[in-house]
């Protein structure tokens, strides 16, 4: 049974930074495509940045250079570097995992089949 569970939310002040963290149990899959999204009231879900087995990232326009991905292969753990944060980044952030690997639509919700409860950020101006 795969879990993934999110950690290291909070309340920052505008152009602090946060550091979410994602616990993957019972994922086994050799390639495999791993995301954070988040959602923000009253809107849909979006993607902002993925990582593939291979190493390969892919952001949002609206955090590059701003957020970081990276992975913990030897603890299971995906992070999310967020940097110079802004008040426009408040939302339920959420790590989501794939099932086949492909990867083919890394920032698309509909890649992803396991998903986290998620983390609020906030960021006050």
């Amino acid at each position: 049974q795969v879990q993934l569970v999110e950690s290291g939310g909070g309340s920052v002040q505008a152009g602090g930074s946060l550091r979410l963290s994602c616990a993957a149990s019972g994922y086994t899959y050799r390639s495999y495509c791993m995301g954070w999204f988040r959602q923000a009231p009253g809107k849909e879900r979006e993607g902002v940045a993925a990582i593939d087995s291979g190493g390969s990232t892919s952001y949002a326009d609206s955090v590059k250079g701003r957020f970081t991905i990276s992975q913990d292969n030897a603890k299971n753990t995906l992070y999310l570097q967020m940097n110079s944060l802004k008040p426009e980044d408040t939302a339920m952030y959420y790590c989501a995992a794939d099932s086949d690997g492909s990867c083919f639509s890394p920032l698309g919700r509909y890649e992803y089949k396991y998903w986290g409860q998620g983390t609020q950020v906030t960021v006050s101006s």
